[in-house]
């Protein structure tokens, strides 16, 4: 066995580490195995006899691939829905994506997609493969202080900040779950008792005239929401709640990719306005934190 035929094997070996390290840093398994074969590339080109521990230099190279990949896509201004219609367009499989995304927990990845490119990689690398900061620091050309501080600032968005106290995100938590639980099963009558009756349902779309579409009063909006509602679930979509611009609210993924997010407004016991974002802009400046299970 020569050289390079020792290598092909040894990098096989690495590879399902390789692609789940880049598919939590990139969000996107066409971008993750692209990656991977670059990370195979490059090793393919550089004198192994001074490689001492290949795993570790595979994550490296991989983590550095990885960050000239944000960097673009960031540089490009480019959002899920662009990705997710290019991954599709490359042949990437929705099913394959969606297991994968369901593993990995599909709102840490829609929230691991508003890190700055820097802040994820040391997140990632740190905080689910257990990287050393010190290793890290020159991945993101910071020194190790930063690198940790990158982290740090990773982990407080993915707490997202309240601007509700902890009772009252408890109680709207648990009036959007039972929305989405009547939303799923298409139950006009369990949707009719969350409603407020003057309720606002804004669906995001538009009229034939450019204004914005608004149905209003609980019967309308329940019935609009059990005859279409999110009952399209399962492998390539799923809603779970999470915080909205400090609010409980909903996102909701196809294939792995933030599709919407619902704001709701909640007085008491009753939603009293659902609004539906799906602008890619839109989807773009929301602040988006996971909700602990």
């Amino acid at each position: 066995m020569d050289e390079l035929d020792w290598l092909a094997e040894r990098f096989e070996v690495e590879r399902p580490h390789m692609r789940a390290v880049a598919y939590r840093m990139l969000g996107s398994l066409a971008e993750a195995e692209d990656a991977v074969q670059e990370s195979w590339l490059r090793l393919s080109r550089s004198a192994t006899s001074s490689i001492e521990n290949l795993s570790g230099w595979l994550t490296t190279v991989i983590a550095r691939v990885c960050l000239d990949h944000l960097r673009a896509r960031s540089s490009r201004r480019e959002d899920s829905l662009d990705t997710h219609i290019a991954d599709h367009e490359r042949g990437s499989d929705p099913e394959q994506e969606a297991l994968l995304a369901e593993s990995v927990g599909l709102a840490l990845l829609v929230v691991l997609d508003r890190l700055a490119p820097a802040e994820r990689i040391a997140f990632v690398l740190h905080d689910l493969f257990d990287v050393p900061f010190e290793e890290i620091a020159p991945i993101v050309g910071r020194s190790a202080t930063a690198a940790r501080q990158l982290a740090s600032r990773a982990r407080r968005r993915l707490r997202g900040t309240s601007a509700h106290p902890e009772a009252d995100l408890a109680h709207n938590r648990s009036v959007v779950e039972a929305f989405l639980a009547a939303s799923h099963a298409g139950d006009f009558t369990a949707l009719l008792a969350l409603l407020d009756p003057d309720v606002v349902f804004r669906p995001g779309h538009r009229a034939a005239s450019g204004a914005p579409i608004e149905i209003h009063g609980a019967p309308k909006v329940a019935r609009q929401i059990a005859q279409g509602g999110l009952r399209g679930t399962g492998r390539t979509q799923e809603a779970l709640p999470a915080l909205v611009d400090g609010s409980v609210g909903v996102i909701v993924t196809r294939h792995g990719r933030l599709f919407l997010v619902l704001k709701f407004t909640i007085t008491r016991d009753h939603i009293t306005e659902i609004e539906v974002v799906i602008d890619p802009t839109r989807l773009r400046h929301l602040t988006l934190a996971v909700l602990d299970g």
